[in-house]
């Protein structure tokens, strides 16, 4: 309940899009395997980005 109005951060929100284009990758693998590579090279973008932001 006290988290109902907690603000996401931006590093929150790159994880979130990266599981979910990992997940559409894994969907699409058994029908359309170029439209599934292109979403494995989207979510390394958002790797990289993640990586940049998160703290060592």
């Amino acid at each position: 309940m006290f988290g109902l109005f907690k603000k996401t951060s931006e590093l929150e929100k790159l994880q979130k899009q990266y599981e979910k284009l990992l997940a559409e990758s894994h969907k699409l693998s058994t029908t359309n395997r170029s439209a599934s590579d292109k979403k494995v090279a989207e979510a390394q973008l958002i790797l990289e980005k993640i990586e940049t932001l998160s703290p060592k």
